[in-house]
């Protein structure tokens, strides 16, 4: 089995690349960085790619961001994420991908065993779902955060409302309309349940559901 394993710490991507080539993995890239995974995985057609989440540029979702566009491009090709964290944006759609087949989520604390782990790995190349069940409990819990209700560039919007920026502003930056921004801050009030009628200000509402999601210890 052909794998591009992406992993932006040097140490433990070679360790994991020492380990799969011992249990009979060939590791035909290993890469830092999201962008150098797309690049590989296109040059090398792998039959399972193994990434990290959090790598430069940004250090947020990069490596999460890449699965889900290998997978939108190539829904047959096994993709594992095994991370310390559990990213909400787009775990979900990375894990609906592709019929939630050949697909994996693991997280690199509660791997304690190096038998379980290659076996995962051989199940979701055969085409199983593999995810840790702490990641389901997760993402279970942030079914009922009204945040999740939100479009990728509604939370853009909302994110440069926190920043305290205008709607002219706002539509400069994300190159809209200001029509088009108050119509997304319509649908936002909209969808996080802010009543028209209230007295208080909607729009700082708004703000601190988008700084609680984001800082829950502020909760």
């Amino acid at each position: 089995m052909r794998v591009v394993l992406a992993e932006d710490g040097v140490l433990l991507r070679e360790g994991l690349a020492g380990l799969l080539e011992r249990f009979g993995f060939t590791v035909v890239a290993g890469v830092s960085d999201a962008t150098e995974l797309l690049r590989a995985a296109a040059e090398h057609s792998p039959d399972l790619v193994v990434t990290d989440i959090r790598m430069p540029p940004t250090f947020t979702d990069d490596g999460l961001r890449a699965a889900v566009q290998l997978r939108r491009d190539n829904p047959g090709l096994a993709v594992v994420a095994l991370s310390q964290y559990v990213q909400h944006g787009y775990a979900a759609e990375l894990l609906d991908s592709g019929g939630g087949l050949g697909v994996g989520y693991l997280l690199k604390d509660r791997v304690v065993d190096v038998e379980d782990f290659v076996s995962a790995l051989r199940r979701v190349v055969a085409g199983g779902t593999v995810i840790d069940p702490q990641v389901v409990r997760r993402l279970l819990n942030r079914q009922n955060n009204p945040i999740t209700r939100l479009s990728q560039r509604e939370r853009e919007v909302l994110a440069l409302v926190a920043e305290g920026h205008s709607n002219a502003a706002i539509a400069k930056t994300l190159v809209l309309s200001e029509a088009s921004i108050s119509k997304h801050i319509g649908s936002i009030l909209a969808k996080l349940d802010l009543s028209p009628t209230d007295d208080t200000n909607r729009r700082v509402l708004a703000v601190l559901t988008h700084l609680r999601e984001r800082f829950p210890e502020l909760s």
